[in-house]
Parts: C-alpha cells; sequence; structure tokens
C-alpha cells in the first residue's frame, strides 16, 4: 500500500495540471447535469401540482352563448363538468398597461378547474364589481389585490380582490388573453360560454373533443384548449434549456471519459519500464490496475462532490430562471435521489474508462521488452521526401510525419481532441442561432414588431390612416385570427388572415411559395404534423358552421401557437364572410426604429383606443441559454486541454528516442523543438478540421430537429460565420503549438546520458 500511495504522489506531481483540469472539467460536467434535471422538474412539475389541486380540465370548450354546453355532462368518460360559465371579451387597463382579457361569470368556487389564490380572497357577493385575476396577467398589468382596473370607453371600474394561479393556457400579450374570474352579474351581456370537461381517462382527450363536437354542432364551438397543450406552455423555454444542458453535459461526459483513456494510456506507454520494475517487485496485475483506477476515481469523485455542493449551496441564488428551477427542484420529491445519482453515474462513467485503460497497464510483462530503434511506421513516406527535396523546413516535414507516422494512435489522438471541439461548434451553432432571432428576426417568422387591435369605433380606414401616421411606421397589415376546428374535429387551430393580395404579408417561408392566389394558404410545422399533411395538399376545417377549403402550397416559420397555424390573405377569408373585418393589425417597423418607442407614441395617438403588444419573440426566453452555452464551452476547452496535454506529454517521451539521431543529422535544438510543435500543430488542425466538418451538419441537424419537434420548424438554424471559425481553429492550432513548445524545448536540451537512457 504504501508503494502504491507513493506511487500516485509522484504520478499526482508529475501531473497535477491534467489533474486539476480534470477536476474542473467533472466538476462543470456534473454542474450541467444538475442543472438539467433541476430545470426538468421545474419545467413540469408547478404545472402538474396546480394541475393536480386544482382539479384542472383536461378539455377546455369555448362555445357561443346559446350553446346548451350543460348536457356534455352526461357523455362517456366525462368525470366532472365545470360551467358551462358565461364570457365576454373586454379590455382592461391599468397603470401597468392594457390587456385583452376573458370576463368569467362564476357563481361559486369551480369543483373542476378551481382556481389556487395566491394572494388576496375569492369573490364575494358583497362586492359585485370585484375580480380575480390569474397570476401571469396581475404580473403583466402590475396589478395586485385592491387595485382598481378600467374598462377604455366606459366608466366601468373593477377592483381585484385576489390573484390565482390556473392550470388553463396562459396569457400571452397580443396572443391569448388574460383570465379574469368575476361574478356572473358583471357578465351582463355574455358573447360565448366556456365549459371544462374532466376525463376519467386523460388519454382519451381527442375522443372527447370529438364527441363533444358532434354533441353540441360544429357551429357552437369556438376553441378547443386541452391539458396537453397546457402542459406544453406551461414548460415552454424550461424543457428547451434543460435539453440543451442534459445533451452537452453528457456529450462533454463522453468527451471526458475518451479524455482520461487517451491520457492513461499514453501513461502507460511511457512507463512501460516503471510498471515492470513494479510488477518485478512483488505488484499483482489487479494492484498496477487499482493504482490508476483509484487515483483517476478520486480526481473524479472530488470534481463531482464539489459540483454537487455548489448546486446545492448556490445553485438558487443564480439570477433568472437557473436560480428559480434550483428553487423548486430542492423542493420537489426526487431531488435528493438525483442529487446522489447524476454524480454517482458520471464518477462510475469515467471509472468504467478509466479501468478499460489501466487494464493495459497489468498486462505489462515484469520484464521490460525492448523498443524498437526504428519501427517500421517511421520510415518518411515519398511526399515527404520529395518535401525535403524541395527545401522545405526539416522541422515541418519531420513534424508532420511525426504526426501521423502511427496512423492508429494518430487518429485516436484526433478524434479525442475533435470531440470536444465538435460540440463547441455546436454550441456556437447554438449561439448564432438565438442571435439571429434578435439580429434578423424577419428570418425566423417575425417579420412584424408590433400588433395592435382597435376599438370598432375606429374602423378600418380610420385605424390604418392612425398607425401609418407614425414616420416609423413602414406598413401596417390588416388581419383577423380565428380558431378552426381540424378534420376529424379533435383540435383547434389558428387560422389567420393577414394582408391583402395588393399588399401581401411577407411570410417567412421555408419551403414552397408564397400564397399568391385564391384558396391558396401557408401552414407552421406543427399544423403539418397535427392533420398529417404536407405541402401541396388541400385541407378542410371548419369556422363556427362554415367550411374552409385551402390549398397549403408552402411551409412557413411559425413561432406562435406551436405553429399549429395556417396562414393565407384576408381577402381569401372574406371570400368566404363578406363580412369580416379586420381585428388585428401588424406593424412592420423601418431598420432602427425601437418598438417600446413606437408603441407609446402609437398608444398616445390612439386616446385609449389603442392596444399595442410588442410580437413575442422565442428568444426572449432564451436568454438564459447564452450564460449555459458560455459556460459549456469552458468545460468543453478544459476536456480539450486535457486531450491536448496528453498528446504533448506523448508527442515529447516518443520523440526521445529520435533525439540523438536528429542531433546526428545536424539539427539544433530550437529545430528539434518545432518539430514536436508542429507535431502537436498538425494533430490539433486535423482535429479543427474533423470537428468543424462534422459539427456544422450535426448542429445544423439538431436545431432543425429542435425547430420541428416546437411545432416551429425547420430552417431557424444560423451557422457560425466563417470568421469565427477559423477564429476558434486559429485558438486551438496556435494554443496547442504554445502549449507544446516549453516541454519541447526542454526535451531537446536534455543531456546526452539521459537521452540514452530514455532509449535503453
Amino acid at each position: 500500500m504504501r508503494a502504491t500511495l507513493r506511487w500516485a504522489h509522484s504520478d499526482l506531481r508529475t501531473h497535477r495540471g491534467e489533474a486539476l483540469f480534470l477536476v474542473l472539467a467533472t466538476a462543470g460536467i456534473v454542474a450541467s447535469l444538475l442543472l438539467a434535471t433541476a430545470l426538468f422538474g421545474y419545467a413540469t412539475n408547478p404545472w402538474q401540482r396546480v394541475f393536480a389541486q386544482a382539479r384542472g380540465a383536461h378539455v377546455t370548450l369555448h362555445t357561443t352563448a346559446s350553446a346548451d354546453a350543460g348536457k356534455l355532462a352526461g357523455l362517456d368518460g366525462v368525470e366532472s363538468v365545470a360551467g358551462p360559465h358565461p364570457t365576454a371579451s373586454v379590455t382592461l387597463a391599468s397603470q401597468g398597461g392594457r390587456a385583452s382579457v376573458e370576463l368569467r361569470g362564476v357563481s361559486g368556487k369551480p369543483e373542476v378547474g378551481r382556481p389556487l389564490i395566491v394572494s388576496g380572497h375569492w369573490l364575494d357577493p358583497a362586492a359585485p364589481d370585484g375580480v380575480v385575476l390569474e397570476s401571469r396577467l396581475a404580473r403583466a398589468l402590475l396589478t395586485a389585490p385592491g387595485d382598481t382596473l378600467t374598462v377604455p370607453g366606459t366608466a366601468r371600474r373593477l377592483t381585484v380582490v385576489g390573484v390565482a394561479d390556473s392550470a388553463e393556457p396562459r396569457y400571452r400579450p397580443g396572443e391569448r388573453s388574460g383570465l379574469v374570474w368575476a361574478l356572473p352579474s358583471a357578465v351582463a351581456d355574455p358573447d360565448g360560454r366556456v365549459v371544462g370537461l374532466r376525463l376519467t381517462d386523460p388519454g382519451d382527450t381527442g375522443y372527447a373533443v370529438q364527441r363533444a363536437v358532434t354533441e353540441l354542432g360544429a357551429g357552437a364551438i369556438g376553441e378547443v384548449a386541452t391539458w396537453q397543450q397546457a402542459r406544453a406552455e406551461a414548460q415552454g423555454d424550461n424543457r428547451l434549456l434543460g435539453q440543451v444542458l442534459g445533451l452537452f453535459g453528457l456529450g462533454a461526459l463522453v468527451a471526458a471519459g475518451f479524455a482520461v483513456h487517451g491520457a492513461i494510456a499514453t501513461r502507460i506507454r511511457g512507463h512501460l519500464r516503471d510498471i515492470s520494475i513494479l510488477k518485478a517487485i512483488g505488484f499483482t496485475p489487479g494492484q498496477v490496475v487499482r493504482v490508476f483506477l483509484i487515483q483517476h476515481l478520486l480526481y473524479a469523485l472530488l470534481g463531482a462532490v464539489a459540483a454537487a455542493v455548489l448546486t446545492e449551496a448556490l445553485g438558487g441564488a443564480v439570477p433568472g430562471r437557473l436560480g428559480d428551477a434550483v428553487d423548486v427542484w430542492q423542493g420537489l420529491p426526487g431531488h435528493t435521489a438525483a442529487l446522489f445519482a447524476v454524480p454517482v453515474g458520471a464518477v462510475l462513467f469515467i471509472g468504467a474508462t478509466t479501468g478499460l485503460a489501466a487494464w493495459r497497464a497489468g498486462r505489462v510483462p515484469p520484464v521490460p521488452v525492448p523498443r524498437p530503434v526504428s519501427p517500421p511506421a517511421g520510415r518518411l513516406t515519398g511526399v515527404a521526401r520529395r518535401a525535403l527535396g524541395a527545401r522545405v523546413p526539416p522541422a515541418l516535414v519531420l513534424g508532420w510525419h511525426k504526426a501521423y507516422r502511427r496512423r492508429p494512435r494518430s487518429l485516436g489522438a484526433v478524434g479525442r481532441l475533435a470531440l470536444p471541439l465538435l460540440l463547441i461548434v455546436v454550441a456556437l451553432s447554438a449561439w448564432t442561432t438565438i442571435d439571429r432571432f434578435h439580429s434578423r428576426p424577419e428570418r425566423v417568422g417575425l417579420p412584424t414588431a408590433l400588433s395592435v387591435r382597435a376599438d370598432a369605433s375606429l374602423g378600418d380606414r380610420g385605424t390604418r390612416a392612425l398607425l401609418e401616421r407614425d414616420p416609423q411606421v413602414a406598413a401596417a397589415y390588416p388581419g383577423v385570427e380565428v380558431a378552426a376546428l381540424v378534420p376529424g374535429q379533435t383540435a383547434t387551430i389558428a387560422l389567420r388572415g393577414l394582408g391583402t393580395r395588393a399588399e401581401p404579408y411577407p411570410f417567412t417561408l421555408a419551403e414552397g411559395r408564397a400564397a399568391r392566389g385564391p384558396d391558396e394558404a401557408v401552414a407552421g410545422q406543427g399544423l403539418l404534423d397535427l392533420l398529417h399533411v404536407r405541402v401541396g395538399d388541400w385541407v378542410r376545417m371548419t369556422v363556427g358552421d362554415q367550411p374552409q377549403i385551402l390549398h397549403i402550397v408552402g411551409r412557413s416559420i411559425e413561432p406562435e401557437n406551436a405553429g399549429r397555424t395556417i396562414s393565407t390573405s384576408l381577402d381569401t377569408l372574406r371570400a368566404n364572410d363578406p363580412d369580416l373585418r379586420p381585428a388585428l393589425y401588424q406593424l412592420r417597423l423601418d431598420s432602427g426604429a425601437d418598438p417600446a418607442a413606437v408603441a407609446e407614441r402609437l398608444t398616445a395617438a390612439g386616446r385609449g383606443h389603442l392596444d399595442v403588444h410588442a410580437v413575442a419573440n422565442p428568444a426572449d426566453g432564451l436568454s438564459p441559454l447564452r450564460a449555459v452555452v458560455l459556460g459549456l464551452i469552458v468545460v468543453l476547452a478544459l476536456i480539450g486541454l486535457i486531450e491536448l496535454l496528453t498528446t504533448i506529454g506523448g508527442t515529447v517521451r516518443e520523440g526521445e528516442r529520435d533525439l540523438l539521431a536528429l542531433k546526428a543529422i545536424g539539427l539544433s535544438p530550437r529545430q528539434i523543438t518545432a518539430v514536436t510543435v508542429t507535431a502537436t500543430a498538425g494533430t490539433a488542425l486535423a482535429a479543427v478540421l474533423l470537428a468543424t466538418a462534422l459539427g456544422l451538419p450535426l448542429a445544423h441537424w439538431l436545431i432543425d430537429a429542435q425547430g420541428r419537434s416546437s411545432g416551429i420548424g425547420a430552417g431557424i438554424a444560423q451557422l457560425p460565420s466563417p470568421a469565427l471559425l477559423v477564429l476558434l481553429g486559429a485558438a486551438a492550432v496556435l494554443g496547442a503549438a504554445a502549449l507544446a513548445a516549453l516541454p519541447a524545448a526542454r526535451a531537446a536540451r536534455r543531456r546526452l546520458a539521459d537521452t540514452l537512457s530514455a532509449v535503453a
């Protein structure tokens, strides 16, 4: 045991840098995996908790005011029903802004879809003008219990008596109305009803929707919302952040395992004589294996424990969504098990790769086998000899030859170094894609910056004149958005009419062409997947009791509504309903215009008749991803540094046997140093080229696959610029050369006796 400890201590002193980098890399990997676990829990569990405590409805149906929604309680598979409740669409204003809301009249606290009060109290008949706001709407309006809301254009005032959480789809400015509960007397002129169905089997949601539509008639259905849609919206960007952290964490773990395997294999080749001596004095093969295994397991364990302690103690202090996720995760039932399982799994994986490499050390014979002085693989190739004949500097020729003379070993070093570089290329691609959403939103389905809804008192011409009067409004596209029942009547989608044939809306197309003719439309990826159709197909949907048949001629990038959107011109929808009037206006601004400033001017010019909102950018919720990507790049760089140090150590050690020959042919110590530096830089250059060649298509595929799964669709990937890739490659190659310079210079100036000892 004493000899084992002395060997481990000696090896640690010799390779302190590699040990430190391995500890730091392991800590970064385990921290990223723990944060990914926290984000997955944060994405799902809060909504699941609210849904369970509120006995949320699996299906929420908005119907016409005359529909007899009460008879849905008798459908097979319906456990209980909430409502029907009268609803009215109104606009509420506060000091924090304005919002379109659904005012829902309830006489008592519903048994299904029960709001969970987080502040204030529930409705009181003694306060007929009291309302309870959904929590996200309350935050948007900057209101709390006791505040007063107004209805623009009227003298009506409502008092906020409470704020509640709900499992229904949440408020999204300009996209989805907020939810406000009020007494039935406050909804004096309802324009519809809402009914919630709780099912005995949530898996039958689609069938239940179909039965409900059949029972009431398609003309009575306004919109259908399911619990799966609400859950997906609640998970939102948190799940994507968790996927990114988990993917890169696992990739970094694999890269670290390969790096450790390569480091041990290289170290074993350099210490064959020492290992033989250990066996000669009585070490068993198992003891030799344990020397390497325990040593690297301790490094990995130190990094894993440090990551777990720091994540547990300081994770909640991280500003933004990551800190919130850790706080919530620490209160979940599976927190302790995950905090133990993730570090243990990482340590065991590193231990497995270490054991595979250390097993070779146990097979080293007790009597050292003399190494060949000039292995066959060391002969110069014809290309190298011609390069020397063309007076290419010998250091460059011999260095390049040295890097690739043993192909299996050289390819292994290139592959191990290319893996972290490949993941860095993918991480940079994710970064540039997020930047594209901000810098070029028109390329990712966001050609307009503001969405405006106007009171009926202004009229279409008056509204457009008011909007286009602003000097920074380049165009105002009138439009309407309605809910449409899909074929089979199992769900609703968003049917949009935007722009006119004379002034078409600038959709961002990823496939096909723009909708120019009658009955032509473009659709998002989410809709194509939902209906199992593709570009070129005809689709039939139902709006109220009117069928609408459209020809899909293109696929547009749709960041909203999970891509479940089909868009055509306003003229096409008017052909089916001549009385249709614009309900919203999408504004395209001049380049460089500030949307917030334009929105403020339009709101002031509208004098209470305009509801102006910035168009939601999906990248706004991914701002924490920048810090995540930066941290992952640092971890991957540490892993690459471990592999570089391994490559340098192996190159220098193998060069000891060639040192006498190089000096004999007249090379100076500086030229001999250049040979090793060139060999290391050549390995790094090959790794950079391989990582770039494989990383760019992999990044494009991964980002587009995420776009397809989210409904936005493929075509959003933005690869790093050539300048950034050249900078990455230059940093890797020059860094490798700089790291190799000092040990190579020391080896080139070794004494003759030391050189003879190394060769022996």
